[in-house]
């Protein structure tokens, strides 16, 4: 048995999942509407507390749209050097969007307010951009699932308000983000103007993302949205199974938070220099291979041939990501592959 902890986007959709969509209730999503589809927006609308939803492909494409509904082109969008947007979503903010970004310093995702105070710049002049949009990610991929605390979400959205620049959340694990904090997926909501969550990673849902927040907003978003290839059509066979995952899936997400935290105790057991316990505070456990001597791609090679797939984060560093599919038993093969690998390369020479 392989254990896949390279992310929660492996999850397979449950079988209630499956039965929905074989049921769902079609139309055409992009012209007289799908009514499976109206329904996902309208409870993920509900479930953050905004007007109104939209249904995407990917929480990239969700960022993306975001970008382009918010900000006119030439503004600046602030942010932490780390957000998934610049690591990872291929360049849209600059290539498609048209905005530049300014990063400021930031502490496990949080960025630094005195510096946000200097950043923010209302109108363009001869030489300053404008903001057009401040930028916020929780939980945090690159901090390792960091979840951003309520009051520096607030004290963030009271700067961006006092220069009238818009704030989008990405919160692709914005569930987990909730289940760590014990609040409600609204009272994170409640600190942007717009939000994007994924419904494919811990919740278990095939394909999509929603975007959330006023129903102007989302009326540009939608056009948008058409603009970048994301209209579909009889969209209600996948936003089926999202409807399963809000109703049914966000209140087990505890349950990986607890076999995360169980990783990086059984890591931390096998030496303290791989990862602090302390600093797992969702579903994602960064591990520093440094002290082996090797790197994580030799590390990731060597745990793939012991059953366990985990990915490489940098050059010393690697990323597990626990989900549904991940329990006691597979928490502990994980660990014990760990701990076989610590062994090889620390008695073997390295090359």
């Amino acid at each position: 048995m392989t254990i896949d902890l390279r992310s929660d986007t492996v999850t397979k959709p449950t079988e209630a999942m499956l039965e929905r969509m074989r049921t769902a209730e079609l139309g055409d999503d992009s012209r007289d509407g799908d009514p499976t589809v109206m329904a996902l927006e309208a409870l993920a609308a509900e479930r953050t507390g905004k007007e109104a939803g939209l249904f995407v492909a990917s929480g990239t494409m969700g960022n993306l749209v975001a970008l382009l509904a918010h900000a006119d082109r030439g503004g600046e969008v602030l942010c932490d050097t780390g957000i998934h947007m610049l690591r990872s979503e291929m360049g849209g903010i600059a290539s498609i969007a048209g905005l530049f970004f300014r990063t400021l310093p930031a502490r496990r995702g949080a960025v630094d307010l005195d510096a946000l105070a200097d950043a923010l710049h209302s109108r363009l002049t001869p030489s300053r951009l404008a903001t057009g949009l401040v930028w916020m990610e929780t939980s945090h991929n690159d901090a390792g699932g960091a979840v951003l605390p309520l009051e520096h979400m607030k004290a963030v959205r009271a700067l961006a308000d006092d220069h009238g620049a818009p704030v989008h959340v990405d919160g692709a694990r914005l569930f987990n983000a909730a289940c760590a904090l014990g609040v409600e997926a609204k009272a994170i909501a409640d600190h942007a103007d717009s939000l994007m969550f994924c419904i494919s990673k811990g919740l278990s849902a095939p394909i999509g993302s929603l975007l959330v927040g006023s129903r102007d907003f989302i009326t540009r978003a939608r056009a948008f949205r058409r603009m970048v290839g994301g209209a579909m059509r009889q969209a209600g066979i996948i936003a089926a199974a999202g409807i399963v995952a809000l109703e049914e899936m966000t209140g087990r997400l505890a349950e990986d938070h607890r076999m995360a935290k169980r990783l990086a105790r059984g890591l931390a057991a096998i030496d303290g220099s791989l990862t602090d316990p302390a600093l797992a505070e969702t579903n994602i456990v960064r591990i520093d291979v440094a002290a082996s001597e090797r790197d994580a791609d030799q590390w990731t090679r060597a745990l793939a041939a012991r059953g366990v797939l985990a990915g490489a984060w940098t050059s010393r560093q690697i990323r597990c990501v626990t989900h549904r599919h991940t329990g006691p038993a597979e928490i502990e093969k994980a660990i014990a592959a760990f701990a076989e690998t610590w062994r090889d390369f620390n008695t073997a020479p390295s090359r």
